[in-house]
């Protein structure tokens, strides 16, 4: 829902700030006022192509911002997270357009490109009119339009997961076909380099223990006699720390018999003669396991001399080394089962098909189903708006596909298909007897258009995940009947979304749930576009003048105030 929309500096505007209601939310105003301004400048936070020559003239820089309710909106949340931009319940849209042609977006405050602008714009809002932001207008958003209408979006996210699998799976096997002969060819050289690492048979951190073995090993002489001499000088010797600290002891504990003061003192003794007791221990066994080993000290140089050859050979470390031979183990495993391993993938892409052709055909049938649905309620819902002639297809077709590239297959023929499945559709279109049925893309009329794309918005409303619909004179080239019609069928569009429309009908401007009248004023010979909220008064008045012209009658009045009240009851 778009809650505020400013616009600054911006063709005839100069300074506008509206806020928009929920439901439908009518703009009025005089030929020439303005409207379709205030269209364009929202299509520039849609992404639509800026023209510095929109700048009001006498300014450097145009900028349009609007502030959207999202809060719920996962798809947005999805693509804001993707992109990471900060969310919240929340979204505001911004776009700066100078005169030197220079242009920034922003998404929430953080710079965006054009694209990524465009695409969020994509999910909030459908512009519908002289305009080419029109989601129904791109074939490609009519088969997302029939499965959410169908409610198939669990079948073809099952078929998405299927033709995933199917793709890895074809992927595999094609790799290993095309290394075949690789691996014949390398099998000698993957044996003698798998055999070499092995005769070594290397461990992980294998060097650093053995480098820590060495150092003690070659400076065992130095150990042996320094830790003589240590314990000599704690425990043995003729002044030995030990038995100072004893006789310290002794004395300090008779001094606390006397002096309870030195207690602590005593304490503090005894602690470091048990201290000295413990360290000389360790040292007097560190001492007798020294070893002078000549043999172990030259097996030890004579392994990591061959770690260090593996190392220069095959990798940086130990890790990589290790790394290295699992791969060459795994490789020659492969060599030698090459075919039993071929032939398992095999019948996995085989199981994958299967899968995948039952689903995809699922799909298609009831995306048929749901088409036919769909264009039925089209053509009803076309008549009420004035075109009783209309044809509508949602036509579903299916391209052939090659067995070594496809992976639907449905009894003996294979077709092409992507994640979405093996469906392409397009809706198709008539408005006039006697005619068959054109893509939708190619109707000529604005008019045939802008009702066509109003009674397809009718029947998917309940599934259309866009909230906002604009309408820029979808009114074009009705009256009577139709007009009322027309209103009718976007007031009730507006229970599903939130719709702002621009008219010049009053049987149309008569539904409005807020109604905005556009108008154009002169000041110190500038010219300058503003729009405003009208209240009901005002309204019938607005409405009137559709009615009657610029002078508004007591007759147009009260059939304004009739035409209000029987529109809003």
């Amino acid at each position: 829902m778009l809650r505020h929309l400013s616009i600054k500096n911006y063709a005839l505007i100069d300074q506008l700030d509206v806020a928009f209601g929920s439901g439908l939310n009518i703009i009025t105003g005089e030929t020439g006022a303005g409207k379709s301004i205030i269209i364009d400048a929202l299509g520039l936070i849609l992404g639509a192509r800026a023209d510095a020559s929109s700048v009001r003239q006498g300014t450097e820089k145009a900028v349009v911002e609007g502030v959207f309710a999202v809060a719920g909106n996962a798809h947005v949340e999805r693509f804001l997270a993707d992109n990471d931009i900060e969310s919240g319940d929340e979204l505001i849209l911004r776009r700066e357009v100078s005169t030197k042609g220079q242009g920034r977006a922003f998404i929430n405050d953080t710079p965006a490109t054009l694209a990524i602008l465009k695409e969020a714009g994509e999910m909030l809002v459908d512009l519908h009119g002289q305009h080419e932001h029109q989601s129904l207008l791109r074939p490609g958003t009519h088969l997302a339009l029939i499965d959410e209408y169908g409610r198939l979006g669990a079948l073809a996210g099952e078929f998405a997961a299927a033709y995933a699998d199917g793709v890895n799976t074809r992927s595999a096997l094609r790799d290993l076909r095309s290394r075949r002969e690789e691996l014949r060819d390398r099998r000698s050289l993957v044996e003698f380099q798998l055999g070499e690492i092995n005769a070594v048979g290397p461990e992980p951190d294998e060097e650093q223990r053995l480098e820590r073995e060495l150092t003690v090993l070659e400076n065992s002489e130095k150990l042996f006699s320094a830790t003589e001499r240590l314990y000599r000088s704690l425990y043995e010797g003729e002044s030995a720390l030990h038995d100072g600290l004893v006789l310290a002891r002794n004395e300090l504990e008779d001094l606390a018999g006397i002096d309870p003061s030195f207690a602590e003192a005593h304490r503090e003794a005894s602690s470091a003669a048990a201290i000295v007791d413990e360290l000389a221990k360790f040292i007097q066994s560190y001492n007798s396991r020294i070893e002078f080993n000549p043999g172990r000290l030259e097996e030890i140089r004579d392994r990591l001399g061959a770690l260090t050859l593996l190392r220069k050979k095959y990798g940086g470390s130990l890790q990589t080394v290790i790394a290295r031979c699992a791969e060459l183990a795994a490789e020659l495993a492969l060599s030698e089962n090459f075919d039993e391993e071929a032939a398992k993938l095999a019948h996995q892409l085989e199981a994958c098909v299967v899968r995948a052709s039952e689903i995809a055909g699922r799909l298609s049938n009831k995306r048929r189903e749901a088409g036919k649905k769909v264009a039925t309620a089209v053509v009803a819902e076309l008549r009420t708006l004035g075109i009783p002639n209309a044809a509508f297809e949602a036509v579903v077709t299916n391209r052939p596909g090659r067995e070594e590239d496809s992976l639907i297959r449905l009894g003996k023929e294979w077709f092409t298909a992507d994640a979405t499945g093996m469906d392409v559709l397009e809706f198709h279109v008539s408005a006039n007897a006697g005619q068959e049925p054109r893509p939708l893309t190619r109707v000529a009329s604005g008019g045939e258009i802008s009702r066509i794309m109003l009674a397809l918005k009718m029947i998917l409303a309940k599934s259309d995940r866009l909230p906002l619909l604009v309408f820029d004179e979808i009114d074009s080239g009705v009256s009577g009947r139709v007009a009322q019609a027309v209103g009718e069928s976007m007031k009730r569009l507006s229970q599903f979304h939130q719709v702002v429309a621009i008219t010049h009908l009053p049987q149309i401007a008569g539904c409005a749930d807020s109604h905005y009248v556009v108008e154009k004023t002169e000041k110190r010979d500038r010219t300058t576009t503003g729009m405003r909220l009208v209240d009901t008064d005002e309204s019938v008045r607005e409405v009137a003048k559709l009615m009657s012209g610029a002078e508004v009658t007591d007759a147009a009045l009260e059939s304004a105030k009739v035409l209000i009240h029987s529109k809003n009851r």
